[in-house]
């Protein structure tokens, strides 16, 4: 009887062990681990309305790759600016005068014992700003995004809102920029962003009144022919000006120095270089000759853009000139990556002729990697051609979806992240001016899951195509897509242990 009993605690022991053992690699098998996330992400969007709490946390756990539409200036948050105004001791307008030519919520950069007396007494310190809490408030609602859509108050047009916070904190966005590098570094790490590819400042532009003069002529209906010889003109110049030389040779030094000590094993920061769309034509095409240069000269800078109002005037008026610029200086500078914001207009913003070339002619004339936002896809000409060129050549589309919202009032399904999806397009989930919309790239995620309910598998690509459609280069990339598969190992560990939590409960 004795040796029975023995025997029968033996084997319980034993299965006991083999169980033990059994649940041990289940949680350390990737392969679990991987079904386990996928079902328990599939339970937190199925039904009518997703478990957004729930995903909340999903999200900001997710790993996310990187952040590939992104400006610095836009990604500081206005408390950040302020400590710096307070750094710098500038001082701020608590109101208008306007005789004094001030308006309130601006930046003073003199000193206040330089300014007049009744300058004096309505600009005030940054510490005098915290302690004025109505004043505070107001001045991050100008200075960002905040509070614009949960509340009635006196606002601008969204558009005009979100472009004119930059001129607010202008004078300030470049008083540190490693500091401010740093805690975009921070921040980023913090919610499982290992790769930041930003706009840090514009590159320099150059003047010679005789040759500017030929581009700025340039006639609308002007022939291939005549704008490439203006263009070649002002380019040969530039190539033998030592001053031109010496400015971008600044420009380089200034993001070199900028990007000092950000790179680690655990992150990485890339710039890329640009130019205002809303200038005189020559000063448009000076900056981005600096931009291509600038680009050929460091590999920190790893890409040209063009940045500002899509639908200003002289933007619309030059679009198809500044498309042709950036041909004639690919054709210069062979082999820079290109990410053009183009397509971020919507029907009303601008005539609807308006809406028929932008995204069409940065892929087949300038020749874009990548588009930033191509809102408007519906409405350009063969759109339906379009979307072939642009998933047969790879070029991936930045979808900014809460500036989107907010700029051009386009989300939930009207967002043509839809068409995109649908119809096989490579696309990037990005933030464009997080500090500005006072969101994350977690915030962005949320909103990709929780209106378009992606699979998990989907979920991960668009997490992978943010580093394999970056323009790092190739080993960087291998790099960067090896540590991403183990941040996403790690992820499908603790999501499994998670969901096996949730339902021991």
């Amino acid at each position: 009887m004795k040796i029975k009993t023995l025997v029968m605690l033996i084997c319980l022991v034993s299965f006991g062990v083999a169980d033990a053992r059994e649940i041990k690699a289940k949680k350390t098998n990737p392969q679990s681990n991987y079904a386990a996330t996928n079902q328990y992400y599939s339970n937190l969007i199925s039904g009518a309305t997703p478990n957004v709490a729930e995903l909340n946390l999903f999200a900001n756990m997710l790993p996310k790759g990187g952040d590939i539409h992104h400006h610095y200036s836009g990604a500081i948050y206005a408390e950040t600016y302020l400590d710096w105004v307070g750094k710098k001791n500038y001082c701020i307008y608590s109101e208008s005068a306007e005789q004094l030519k001030v308006e309130k919520y601006r930046i003073e950069i003199k000193p206040v014992a330089e300014l007049g007396e009744r300058a004096g007494q309505i600009c005030i310190s940054a510490d005098a700003v915290r302690k004025d809490n109505t004043f505070y408030r107001e001045l991050l609602m100008r200075w960002s995004d905040k509070d614009f859509s949960n509340h009635f108050h006196e606002q601008p047009a969204p558009d005009q809102q979100f472009f004119d916070t930059f001129g607010f904190f202008g004078p300030v966005s470049n008083a540190s920029y490693q500091e401010g590098l740093q805690a975009l570094k921070d921040r980023a790490k913090a919610e499982n962003v290992q790769y930041i590819e930003t706009m840090l400042e514009k590159s320099p532009d150059v003047d010679n009144r005789e040759l500017a003069k030929k581009i700025n002529n340039l006639k609308s209906d002007a022939t291939e022919d005549e704008t490439e010889a203006a263009l070649i003109e002002f380019s040969d110049f530039m190539d033998g000006d030592a001053a031109v030389k010496a400015k971008i040779d600044d420009y380089v030094k200034t993001l070199e120095e900028a990007a000092t000590g950000i790179d680690d094993a655990a992150f990485r920061l890339r710039f890329q270089a640009y130019a205002s769309r809303n200038n005189a034509p020559a000063k448009v095409f000076s900056g981005l000759y600096c931009a291509f240069a600038a680009a050929k000269e460091s590999n920190l800078i790893v890409g040209v853009n063009i940045v500002g109002p899509e639908n200003g005037h002289v933007a619309m008026r030059d679009y198809s000139l500044h498309m042709q610029m950036f041909r004639f200086l690919n054709q210069r500078f062979p082999g820079v990556k290109l990410s053009l914001h183009a397509g971020e207009l919507v029907l009303g913003m601008v005539p609807p002729e308006g809406l028929k070339n932008h995204v069409r002619e940065a892929v087949e004339v300038a020749m874009a990697d990548r588009i930033g936002h191509g809102v408007d896809i519906a409405h350009e000409t063969d759109p339906d051609e379009l979307l072939e060129v642009l998933k047969e050549r790879k070029v991936a589309i930045e979808v900014n979806l809460t500036s989107n919202s907010f700029i051009l009032g386009v989300k939930n399904e009207a967002h043509p992240v839809q068409v995109y999806r649908y119809h096989n397009v490579p696309f990037v989930i990005s933030t464009d001016d997080p500090g500005v919309s006072r969101n994350n790239l977690s915030g962005e995620y949320l909103l990709f899951i929780a209106r378009y309910k992606p699979s998990y598998e989907e979920l991960k690509k668009v997490a992978y195509n943010s580093i394999r459609y970056s323009f790092l280069s190739e080993s960087e990339k291998l790099d960067e897509l090896k540590s991403l598969d183990k941040r996403f190992t790690g992820f499908e560990a603790k999501i499994a242990k998670l969901a096996r939590s949730r339902r021991a409960k």
